[in-house]
């Protein structure tokens, strides 16, 4: 396993850079693929949108050089295993002139990277959505779909270092000098403390298997009849418990005015219904919630110092994150008790 300083230096990699004209020449002559490019905001790979004459959309994906070669390969394999299962709603990958699942791109001085390409999936994104506690319960009924069509699927890359991976939660609080906020940092060495005495251990204690990782309002998509239409953006998938895919989805319903727990009950009532918790699974929930809110903190204030003012992805996250805080704060006001017991209570959400 990498050190943590490992994983810091990957995020804090500038993501490649290669001229759209390199990228257009390499996509048309091993995809077979022309057409208008547009760049899209990413953490660590260079992303396009690419719509070809015929309308056809795709997402264009340069690999970051930081990246190990192993995880790509499961990150293609696990698209692979899902367009196998017959899952709907989820990208697919598009194969080479030469029936290959990826390409490479190399720029004028030589520096080489794999080059993606796959299926572009249209709707609206659920951060941009009028969310309802509707909306949150289809939503946790797909998230259950997606963990059981994963859950027997394995690959060597499944066990990929990474800074979101909330099994190493506790690695974080080397983060904590970055807050400067004297009330954000005492609760998020708080929750990290709880997660380090008791919630990380019983995490151990849960059968794991490949996950999402990374169900944000981003990457969930909604149709034209607010049905939850599919999800997007694999690249943080792991091997974990499928309770963290359900805390770090559930981390980013985030009600700041009135009842914290309206959109959350309806959303495990959802998952519930397709892919049961345990007692277990349901008790660490809270403490699960809190701490992707917590390492989702830790990680913005980290990279306000780590990039320079105007970086899109920087620009990106302080605004996407606004409320993370003070969702927490809700949530610890309310208290793990009264969390569980309404959380369970789906009755509270189905006789509404």
């Amino acid at each position: 396993m990498h050190s943590i300083d490992a994983l810091f230096n990957s995020v804090a990699a500038l993501p490649p850079s290669f001229e759209s004209e390199v990228i257009a020449k390499a996509v048309g002559e091993q995809f077979g693929l022309v057409g208008q490019y547009r760049p899209l905001v990413s953490e660590r790979d260079q992303n396009f949108r690419l719509e070809t004459a015929d309308g056809a959309r795709y997402v264009v994906k340069i690999t970051s050089f930081a990246e190990n070669p192993l995880v790509t390969d499961f990150q293609i394999a696990a698209l692979l295993h899902l367009e196998q299962f017959g899952l709907t709603g989820v990208p697919r990958i598009v194969r080479t002139r030469r029936g290959g699942d990826r390409g490479i791109i190399r720029s004028n001085d030589g520096d080489e990277a794999v080059l993606r390409v796959v299926t572009w999936l249209d709707g609206e994104l659920l951060s941009d959505a009028n969310v309802t506690p509707e909306i949150c319960h289809r939503f946790g009924c797909r998230l259950a779909d997606l963990d059981i069509a994963l859950e027997n699927f394995s690959h060597a890359g499944d066990r990929q270092d990474l800074l979101w991976d909330m099994q190493r939660a506790a690695e974080l609080g080397a983060l904590l000098i970055h807050i400067d906020n004297r009330d954000v940092r005492q609760l998020v060495e708080e929750v990290l403390n709880v997660f380090e005495t008791s919630a990380g251990s019983a995490l151990k204690e849960l059968a794991c298997q490949v996950i999402h990782n990374d169900a944000n309002g981003e990457n969930v998509l909604l149709d034209e009849q607010q049905e939850l239409s599919g999800f997007i953006d694999f690249g943080d998938m792991l091997r974990a418990p499928r309770i963290v895919d359900v805390a770090t989805a559930a981390a980013y319903l985030r009600t700041i005015d009135g009842d914290p727990l309206r959109l959350l009950v309806p959303f495990v009532a959802g998952y519930n219904e397709r892919n049961p918790l345990s007692e277990l699974e349901s008790d660490l929930l809270y403490d699960l919630i809190r701490t992707r809110l917590a390492m989702t903190l830790l990680i913005l204030y980290w990279r306000v110092s780590a990039r320079q003012p105007g970086d899109p992805y920087r620009e990106k996250s302080l605004q996407g994150e606004a409320t993370a805080f003070d969702f927490l704060q809700n949530l610890t006001t309310l208290g793990r008790a009264a969390f569980r017991e309404r959380i369970l209570d789906e009755k509270s959400f189905k006789n509404k």
